[in-house]
């Protein structure tokens, strides 16, 4: 059913492309046309990407899950980086791994506990995971302390090497958690249980519509970026709350739908799993490879996060800390999650 509303869906697709190249509607309709057109495109990319863990296994299968996940958002930041959008990038950073873990962990906490009561998960994993999100957000906090020092402040320059060398360390510890993650703590592949899935369409179709979509993504991208900055100055909106709030849960909508789902199905290891492990590969992965990109193109991107961005990061990963190492959730966790999303929300909205 979800995916036949998908289909329908994807005559936003051409709608988009043919209001922005004829010039029709002005740049708000162009902006929410192809703004909701990468809702179905997501699906698609996260319906293939399952498919194709069929045929490789559920270890390699997570893993291609998580990474091509966060392909929409991944291109969109690339792309506002090329056009010099750095604050929006940054932003966009931050505002997905907030809306990880409030809103798409809220949400999974809220309707899986109205669902099925108190839910239950691993606290090892939970763990390990919460651990990683509050090491990453450090990372992020101590380039910000640095760069506010003040008579003792390093130079543009330093800080712009600080960042690289960050990053380079940021995507080595991220390598790190994925052997442990797929490996075990003894070091050794643990036999995952024996799950029977049939797929409902071939490698080669699957990996066609991966690519398909990633395509049709880029698209989307370039024009939603395009779009971005009047849009902005026409709802009187700063380009900050666009890119720290509407942007990530774009280019995160896949993930959403689908960790919610699994939440109504009592699978709370697996929407755990969604819902932190993409933010951690958000903070872990992709903000590493976006300074690096940025370094590549020429156009510096460093790891100084605004007061208003740490605030939020700092208060998101807390909470999420401490609702997910007991290794149990209900729906007023949820609510509490979500309740903090919404309160900054409100802030970011006031923010010029």
């Amino acid at each position: 059913m979800m995916m036949r509303v998908m289909t329908a869906l994807m005559v936003l697709v051409p709608i988009a492309l043919v209001l922005d190249l004829a010039n029709i509607g002005g740049h708000s309709i162009v902006f929410v046309t192809s703004g909701l057109a990468m809702i179905p495109l997501a699906a698609y990319l996260g319906n293939a990407t399952e498919q194709v863990a069929v045929y490789t296994g559920p270890k390699i299968g997570a893993l291609l899950n998580a990474t091509l996940g966060n392909a929409a958002e991944l291109i969109i930041t690339i792309i506002a980086l090329r056009e010099g959008l750095t604050d929006v990038v940054k932003a966009s950073i931050a505002g997905s791994i907030i809306g990880n873990v409030l809103i798409v962990l809220g949400a999974s906490f809220l309707l899986g506990g109205l669902k099925h009561g108190v839910q239950r998960f691993d606290a090892q994993t939970a763990s390990v995971n919460a651990t990683m999100m509050a090491l990453a957000v450090v990372a992020l906090v101590i380039p910000a302390v640095i760069a506010s020092g003040g008579n003792m402040r390093p130079s543009d320059h330093h800080i712009e090497r600080l960042s690289d060398s960050m990053a380079i360390v940021l995507i080595i510890v991220y390598v790190l958690y994925l052997l442990f993650t797929l490996r075990g703590p003894g070091g050794s592949a643990k036999p995952a249980p024996e799950e029977h899935h049939t797929a409902s369409m071939k490698l080669p179709v699957a990996i066609g519509i991966l690519a398909a979509a990633t395509i049709a993504i880029v698209v989307m991208s370039e024009i939603l970026v395009g779009a971005l900055e009047p849009t902005a100055q026409s709802w009187g909106l700063s380009e900050f709350f666009i890119g720290i709030m509407l942007v990530p849960l774009i280019g995160n909508i896949a993930e959403h739908l689908v960790a919610v789902q699994v939440a109504l199905n009592d699978k709370m290891d697996l929407s755990l799993g969604i819902a932190m492990g993409s933010g951690l590969q958000i903070a872990l992965f992709v903000t590493p490879v976006l300074v690096l990109a940025g370094w590549a193109m020429d156009t510096p991107i460093t790891l100084v996060f605004n007061n208003y961005e740490l605030m939020a990061l700092i208060g998101a990963t807390l909470i999420g800390l401490l609702v997910s190492v007991d290794g149990r959730s209900h729906w007023l966790e949820g609510a509490q999650l979500i309740s903090l999303y919404v309160l900054i929300a409100i802030a970011f909205f006031f923010v010029p």
